[in-house]
């Protein structure tokens, strides 16, 4: 650097390409770890070095140049470093260009959000790289807005994508805001409706932050777009990238006695702007405040400290409860919100009596809307239908699977049936609890399907468990609980659960089309299909319930939706859990080597990741059971 003054030229191109080839051979973190402290420190107030790390970087072949630029990216602690480091290298460089715009944003998704804000960073902080940052925020909208990338892109993805468009807008200023603001627009609306429509919740709320992020940066005075959900840490970090925080600024000391002089000005402001609030409201005289007294202030009130709350009484009758419901005996509505909380034991307790009227009363229970505000109305209507399926099973199981193809039902409705299905089968095929517990901590043995939680949660964990009940360990001193020996009163009418909801899932009525829009409800019928097929374990059915399914999941096996293919691959999970090995063998040999194909392209291709955990799953689980015939003596 000392013979640069005196007007001696100098290369540094064997130092790029030593630079690259180390960068390439993933050595990028020893290297620039050294490198790029040096560089920042002799950079700061220096042109020539400025000029020299540019051209350093400049001179690196095309073929290394992303390995050096996502180094320089991860080693720059911010975007002001990067910009003093690269200079205008996307500008000058048509591979540099390539990469930062294109391949680190849109083809890659792996890197760290700080690494994010350096690159968008670095775009914004010079007027000729200020025409990349719109282009760029284009190119990430257009794929945001694509209903093709949110079905076969990966949720990881999205989050990236969806960062990279909040922190573009934090950088936007106002001009380029008016010049862009109908596209903007245009793509706001665009994308939260393809993201709306997705069945995974962690995409609808990404489609709802990333929509309130543009409508916030493009109306300045009319209200802006708002959405109802929970904040998580991903929607919290989401908008934190919305709002810039500036560089940490050091402010140069001042002597002594200019100190205590700006100290002693600013006391008095504090002092003042506290003692503002005590005196902003003056005294109004006694006669005015008698004047803006009503009269019926003077007027003593009644004691009402003994007062007691009337109990209404719960009718003790299902058919007054039916009357009640219905509205044909009387409008009280605190009769009928004590009905609605008595109704669930009412109906446990007189069994006879249910099944005389069980068919009408889950068909009220079905349309029942909630007239007052009762604390978890819901899951109190929700326990009543259950109770009602599992006293008489069969006609009401023939009933409620009728009508989740009907017409008039809203799609709530229709998943509150699946839901209704899915925990009286459970109750049905867990025994009950009549032993003695010899330690305590011992668990119930049968799946607890937690209230609104995915069906794709339960299934993790209900295939789970059953691994582990077929592991043998050995252990001291494990609880044990003592069970009461009860048929399984699911085995009689599984079949009545299964086989309607498996019928018409291809026929779509004016309201309700399963295999088009509705695919959020068809993802919700494929689990509550691999849940049903789980607990059918030993029962009669179980074979042609199988079969049934695994024709079920052939027909949907390259639906777009991720949340219908997870549910997919648990039915494949739950067929090979529940039916007996050498049913599998005997009757459906060629399917399930066809269904073993289609499982290692999943593995393979599918963008979800929780598919190909699922893929991978039901492989260990075919290979299991292939070892376990082989095993058995011919």
């Amino acid at each position: 650097v000392s013979f640069i003054p005196g007007g001696l030229d100098c290369s540094i191109s064997f130092v790029s390409h030593v630079l690259g080839k180390v960068c390439v051979h993933g050595r990028q973190k020893e290297i620039l770890g050294v490198l790029v402290p040096h560089l920042m420190d002799l950079t700061k107030s220096d042109c020539i070095w400025q000029r020299i790390c540019w051209r350093l970087v400049e001179c690196v072949p095309d073929r290394w140049m992303e390995a050096v630029v996502l180094g320089f990216a991860q080693g720059a602690p911010t975007a002001d470093v990067l910009s003093r480091l690269l200079g205008n290298l996307v500008v000058k460089n048509k591979k540099a260009q390539f990469v930062v715009t294109q391949k680190m944003l849109l083809l890659q998704y792996g890197h760290t959000t700080a690494v994010l804000q350096n690159l968008l960073g670095y775009l914004s902080l010079d007027g000729l790289r200020r025409t990349l940052l719109l282009r760029v925020l284009q190119e990430l909208l257009e794929t945001w807005s694509s209903s093709s990338a949110v079905k076969h892109s990966p949720a990881e993805q999205q989050l990236y994508i969806s960062k990279a468009i909040v922190i573009c807008l934090s950088h936007l200023k106002e001009p380029e805001i008016e010049s862009c603001r109908q596209e903007l627009l245009t793509s706001m609306m665009e994308g939260v409706k393809c993201h709306l429509d997705s069945s995974l919740p962690q995409l609808r709320r990404l489609g709802m932050v990333v929509a309130e992020s543009i409508s916030l940066k493009i109306n300045t005075e009319e209200p802006v777009l708002k959405f109802e959900y929970e904040e998580d840490d991903e929607t919290r970090e989401l908008k934190s990238l919305l709002v810039q925080t500036p560089p940490f600024c050091v402010v140069p000391s001042l002597p002594d006695d200019d100190r205590s002089e700006k100290a002693g000005a600013a006391l008095p402001s504090v002092s003042e702007s506290k003692e503002k609030p005590h005196t902003a409201a003056p005294l109004m005289p006694d006669e005015e405040l008698d004047a803006e007294l009503d009269s019926d202030d003077d007027l003593t009130p009644y004691d009402m400290s003994e007062d007691k709350e009337l109990k209404i009484k719960a009718p003790v009758y299902i058919r007054d409860c039916i009357e009640v419901l219905t509205g044909s005996r009387s409008e009280d509505v605190d009769e009928w919100e004590a009905t609605v909380k008595a109704l669930e034991s009412l109906v446990r307790k007189n069994p006879a009596a249910t099944r005389e009227v069980s068919v009408e009363l889950a068909k009220i229970l079905l349309h029942l809307e909630e007239k007052t505000c009762i604390e978890g109305f819901m899951e109190l209507r929700q326990r009543a239908q259950v109770a009602v399926l599992t006293t008489d099973p069969i006609p009401v199981a023939k009933y409620l699977t009728s009508q989740f193809y009907s017409l008039n039902y809203s799609l709530r409705q229709r998943m509150d049936i699946l839901d209704v299905l899915v925990l009286a089968a459970q109750e049905l095929s867990c025994p009950k609890f009549h032993g003695t517990t010899k330690h305590s901590g011992a668990q119930k043995p049968c799946i607890q399907r937690l209230p609104g939680s995915d069906s794709s949660k339960d299934w993790r964990r209900i295939v789970d468990e059953r691994i582990k009940s077929k592991t043998r360990r050995f252990d001291m001193g494990q609880s044990h609980v003592e069970l009461a020996s009860r048929p399984n009163e699911f085995n009689s009418v599984a079949g009545h659960f299964f086989f309607p909801l498996i019928q018409h899932f291809d026929r779509p009525l004016t309201t309700f089309d399963l295999l088009g829009e509705d695919h959020l409800v068809l993802g919700r019928l494929v689990h509550t299909l691999a849940i049903l097929m789980y607990l059918a374990v030993n029962t009669v059915a179980v074979t042609a319930m199988g079969k049934a399914l695994l024709e079920f999941v052939w027909a949907l096996r390259f639906h777009t939706d991720s949340y219908v293919r997870q549910g997919l691959l648990s039915c494949i999970s739950s067929l090979l859990l529940s039916v007996p090995a050498e049913r599998i063998l005997a009757d459906m040999t060629e399917e399930l080597l066809e269904t073993q194909s289609w499982l290692g392209d999943v593995m393979e291709k599918d963008p979800d990741g929780d598919c190909r955990r699922l893929a991978l799953q039901n492989l260990l689980l075919m290979d299991n059971l292939k070892k376990k015939l082989e095993a058995v003596p011919s």
